[in-house]
């Protein structure tokens, strides 16, 4: 395992070889839960939970055209810069989805900088 440098603010989360092509995984990294996912070419961290309801996106998001979508009430974020792509507009019920989106304001996903090294998938904390 990596020392830490001074200064140096990545952290080792997950062997890459455990993180598996179009798997999402959970992670601690002291208090704050992330989520980690493998695509083709890249390896994402956002916060682990929707900004909506602070549901585990982990668990039942869909992941398409470079988003997750939240199992609870459908929000959409993209995976690269957290933006919000729509906000819960829960489309079994359309009035339930606009009512339950207005309890919150539209906030967007925070993404983290990832990296492989030494066999690891490193992720380095956002400040947003």
């Amino acid at each position: 395992m990596k020392l830490p440098v001074e200064g140096d603010n990545w952290h080792q989360v997950i062997r890459s070889d455990k993180l598996k092509l179009g798997k999402k995984k959970m992670r601690n990294i002291g208090l704050k839960s992330i989520m980690l996912l493998r695509q083709e070419s890249t390896v994402h961290a956002t916060d682990a939970l929707c900004r909506h309801m602070a549901w585990p996106l982990a668990y039942g998001g869909k992941v398409k055209d470079d988003c997750i979508t939240c199992p609870l009430h459908q929000t959409r974020y993209d995976l690269n810069n957290g933006e919000v792509k729509e906000w819960s507009p829960f489309p079994l019920f359309p009035l339930y989805g606009r009512f339950l989106g207005s309890l919150r304001r539209p906030s967007p996903l925070v993404v983290h900088e990832t990296r492989e090294l030494d066999g690891w998938v490193e992720v380095r904390l956002s400040t947003a």
